[in-house]
């Protein structure tokens, strides 16, 4: 059972940005080569650009720091894209480790710093508006929790590795991914292990190996196919 890390230090990452890390569990919250890299290739370039539609529902499995929540909110604007960002977060990080940081200033949008915090702090459940375009609302539930049927564009799943968090790496939880996605919707993760692979694939997923970020040769992309 995952218990959440209570050492949790600041690093500066390779690109300036910055991650959370926990020596307890030996595993950051990002890549250590970028954690801005890494969010804008995985998530944002492999995942957001690669449906080109003009509204999203999107679930991110692991909220985290933010990050992908405030780069999404960046795109969403300037595409004009209407996003509705769902994201399951069983254990929230504190406003003052949230501040800290400094997402915003790390992707040279000062001006969002209190909108992405007042949307990271808002109460469980409720949909808050970071613009015309993007709402957040932030669910306190596992994966492995997760219901919906047919109700997401685009799944950012972010959760820690499989060797910190295996039960969210395994058949039953891509089930409900594959249940939770509209046909033609699609899986971005940053992992690209074998047995990961198998079991997306066992739950109806089609999935493929693309170039991952800085410091790692692969990720997953997955689809739930489109019924003929």
């Amino acid at each position: 059972m995952f218990t959440p890390p209570s050492d949790l230090r600041l690093h500066r990452t390779q690109d300036g940005s910055f991650t959370l890390h926990s020596a307890a569990l030996d595993e950051p919250y990002h890549s250590l080569h970028g954690a801005l890299q890494e969010s804008r290739h995985v998530f944002l370039q492999q995942g957001f650009h690669a449906l080109e539609q003009p509204s999203v529902d999107l679930l991110e499995i692991g909220l985290g720091t933010g990050l992908n929540v405030l780069l999404t909110w960046i795109e969403a604007d300037a595409g004009r894209v209407e996003v509705r960002y769902t994201a399951l977060e069983p254990y929230p990080l504190p406003q003052g480790t949230l501040a800290e940081l400094a997402h915003a200033r790390s992707v040279g949008a000062p001006e969002r710093a209190d909108g992405l915090l007042r949307m990271m702090t808002a109460p469980v459940g409720e949909w808050t508006g970071g613009s015309d375009h993007f709402t957040l609302r932030r669910l306190d539930r596992s994966a492995t929790e997760l219901e919906g049927n047919g109700s997401y564009d685009l799944i950012y799943f972010d959760a820690f590795g499989p060797a910190t968090q295996p039960e969210l790496w395994t058949l039953p939880v891509f089930e409900r991914m594959y249940r939770a996605l509209r046909p033609g919707g699609i899986l971005v993760t940053y992992c690209a292990k074998g047995d990961v692979r198998r079991a997306m694939q066992a739950a109806g997923l089609h999935v493929e190996r693309l170039p991952g970020p800085p410091g790692k040769r692969e990720m997953m992309r997955a689809r739930r196919p489109i019924a003929t």
